[in-house]
């Protein structure tokens, strides 16, 4: 889970470029970067470990020029932290290109030892973004000169053929500008969108809706699965699908947890569709406990309150606000060790007494992954005087890890894996337990598309839609993940390699 930006304009990029990215925050904690293009086509890149607020200083700010320009805020999937893995990531051949990505390659292997022994070219990171921007360098060193839109197609189209996962993508090539695609699965999202100013028409590339909204974009569409969008530097604007096969299979928890409410992705309203999960929620409440005691419904901040609140309407229950969110404390999910992890909890809520006291509690969160932090809430209400401590899930039972750029966990340590709903109460402390049901989940996000035929529901029902996910590839999936190889790096980042300044990088193109 990544946020990307891409941005042509007839201005100064920098500023816009930051304020995507800060919008996109929630989508990576652990590092942040820009790179731009000026109109001399040299290349200024500023990156390194942090929040978007503290990565970039007016000092780095005033480096960063041109008009065209690209971001990205990361999170490491496999528990890394090191400054050299933010991104963008550069090759100087051909022409000088930038690449930032979203998701994960699961024959990253395959394709490092392929990149090495047929293309003659060196991967110095674990990041399977530095993969990428090497496929893609590769294929356009494939091309004519001078090249055209059709021949970054065609280069997008050998990506597709070669690369499997989930990824979206936006890269910059130096002085032809900007291209964004995304895989034939379409599993991560990716949109585009054009502002009118007085100096032209401009294009943005991002991750989510809520970034166009944000900088007074209009949300054009997102790029379809397998399609490329390439943006000129003179803001010309040309679109081609560039797989053969495309599947269109998002991925479900983007609805359920990943995104902010107010984007929409594949013509869907996440708002929307967590109102949807509240209502067939409360349905199975009604079917598994109609003589219910509850006398309040308390949202586990902040991704489950639009859920919980037309849960508790459809129950006809009292909402209420029984835990306040330090907004300092960054999303547990992502932290990189479980004694880090389980430290923050306390630290980010704290409870209201006077909501808890004497009461029937029903606690809705979004999901259920270690079940760290849900044991540690449900011991907080009872702390707080609660009488009962009732738990609804808005989506099913993570039961499985992610592959296609979700930190979710090994197997065995995703606290629903193996076990019945009745062993996972226990666990984490609750009266009674209740998730979502798949198909449930499926149906409140297809209302608002139904042309959706597939999600990537692979963490609740192990269906992996690239067809390539091998037992042996999960163990080695969870050799990187699980906590213990977390556990060398708590995440606090080693700045001996932090770029103080933003580097200029000369051309070193083979035209």
């Amino acid at each position: 889970m990544c946020g990307i930006v891409g941005i042509v304009s007839q201005k100064p990029v920098n500023q816009d470029i930051y304020d995507a990215l800060t919008v996109l925050q929630h989508r990576g904690q652990d590092a942040a970067g820009i790179m731009t293009c000026d109109e001399d086509n040299r290349l200024h890149l500023r990156k390194d470990n942090g929040l978007v607020r503290d990565v970039f200083h007016t000092r780095h700010m005033l480096k960063l020029t041109g008009n065209v320009g690209i971001g990205h805020v990361r999170y490491p999937t496999a528990g890394c932290s090191s400054s050299a893995e933010a991104q963008p990531f550069y090759v100087n051949s051909p022409y000088g290109i930038s690449l930032a990505h979203n998701g994960n390659l699961t024959n990253a292997k395959a394709l490092k030892e392929s990149l090495f022994r047929e293309d003659l070219r060196h991967i110095n990171t674990e990041s399977d973004s530095e993969i990428l921007v090497n496929i893609f360098a590769h294929e356009m060193h494939q091309g004519k000169h001078p090249i055209n839109e059709n021949d970054i197609f065609d280069a997008v189209s050998s990506v597709h053929r070669r690369c499997i996962g989930g990824y979206a993508v936006v890269a910059m090539i130096t002085g032809l500008g900007i291209i964004g695609f995304r895989d034939p699965h379409g599993i991560r999202p990716v949109v585009f969108g054009k502002r009118e100013s007085a100096s032209g028409t401009e294009y943005m590339i991002a991750s989510e809706s809520v970034a166009l909204d944000t900088l007074g974009f209009e949300l054009i569409r997102d790029i379809e699965p397998g399609e490329a969008v390439f943006i000129s530097n003179k803001g010309e604007l040309f679109t081609r699908q560039c797989s053969d096969k495309p599947m269109h299979s998002p991925c479900l928890f983007e609805y359920v947890y990943l995104a902010r409410p107010d984007s929409i992705i594949d013509n869907i309203s996440v708002y929307k569709a967590r109102l949807r999960m509240g209502e067939v929620l409360a349905d199975k409440i009604m079917r598994e406990f109609p003589e219910h005691d509850i006398d309040v419904v308390i949202p586990i901040p902040d991704t489950s309150r639009t859920s919980a609140l037309q849960l508790a309407n459809s129950l006809g229950v009292k909402y209420r606000e029984g835990f306040i969110k330090n907004r300092y404390i960054g999303r547990t999910f992502i932290m990189p060790g479980q004694t880090q992890r389980k430290k923050s909890v306390r630290q980010k809520l704290n409870a209201i007494e006077l909501e808890f006291k004497g009461k029937n509690v029903l606690l809705v969160d979004d999901s259920i992954v270690r079940g760290t932090t849900s044991q540690q809430i449900v011991q907080m209400a009872r702390e707080a005087g609660a009488n009962k401590v009732y738990f609804a899930s808005a989506s099913p039972m993570v039961q499985y890890p992610n592959v296609y750029g979700i930190d979710m966990p090994s197997a065995h340590e995703l606290v629903a894996h193996d076990r019945s709903v009745e062993e996972v109460s226990k666990l984490i402390g609750s009266d009674w337990l209740v998730f979502q049901d798949l198909e449930a989940l499926e149906d409140s996000v297809r209302r608002g598309n139904p042309k959706i035929k597939r999600f990537d529901a692979s963490v609740f029902n192990n269906d992996y839609v690239t067809g390539d996910v091998t037992p042996e590839y999960l163990d080695l999936l969870e050799q990187k993940r699980n906590d213990f190889a977390k556990s060398g790096d708590s995440g606090e980042a080693d700045d001996s390699q932090a770029s103080e300044e933003p580097a200029p990088i000369d051309m070193h193109n083979s035209r």
